[in-house]
């Protein structure tokens, strides 16, 4: 762990099924003994690999056992793996939460609890062109009248400079 960061570690799309194991020879789950999940933290739960939902948890494995086995959940069907942020103070986790919000958009369309800055129109209105142009490419007929104009230019340049040497 860095000092003076809020998050300690992360754990990376693991499956589903963690939720449910049991160490050989033991009766409790693998998520109960785990440190790791002990812990504050904010946690993507992921449709293949697609982020699906973010929600944050004062215990992450309490939270995530509750969406993998509690049928009544309302996002019991939907996923499959899931990641995890450790936060180091349980005040971060509404920051750790809305930032993973707005960088990651869920199917379920969460809202960041954030300023969204939007963009200048004048960067709007020269994509809008920019965009305008690759869907709208030139025709074919187009093309061959503008080469006929260029190559039109192209020989009067030429007869001037030929004129220019004499």
């Amino acid at each position: 762990m860095l000092k003076g960061t809020m998050i300690d570690g992360f754990i990376s799309m693991w499956p589903r099924e963690v939720c449910d194991i049991r160490p050989q020879g033991t009766k409790r789950l693998f998520i109960r003994d785990f440190p790791e999940l002990k812990k504050p933290g904010v946690y993507v739960l992921y449709r293949e690999d697609q982020p699906y939902y973010i929600g944050q948890a004062e215990v992450l494995r309490r939270r995530l056992h509750a969406h993998a086995n509690q049928t009544t959940d309302r996002y019991y069907n939907f996923w499959n793996l899931f990641s995890a942020f450790t936060v180091r103070n349980k005040k971060y986790l509404a920051e750790v939460e809305t930032i993973l919000i707005a960088a990651m958009p869920t199917a379920n369309s969460a809202t960041p609890r954030m300023r969204k800055i939007p963009m200048p129109e004048t960067v709007t209105s020269q994509i809008r062109r920019l965009r305008k142009h690759q869907a709208d490419p030139l025709t074919l007929k187009e093309f061959a009248a503008l080469m006929k104009i260029s190559r039109g230019i192209q020989r009067a340049t030429a007869k001037k400079k030929k004129k220019r040497k004499r």
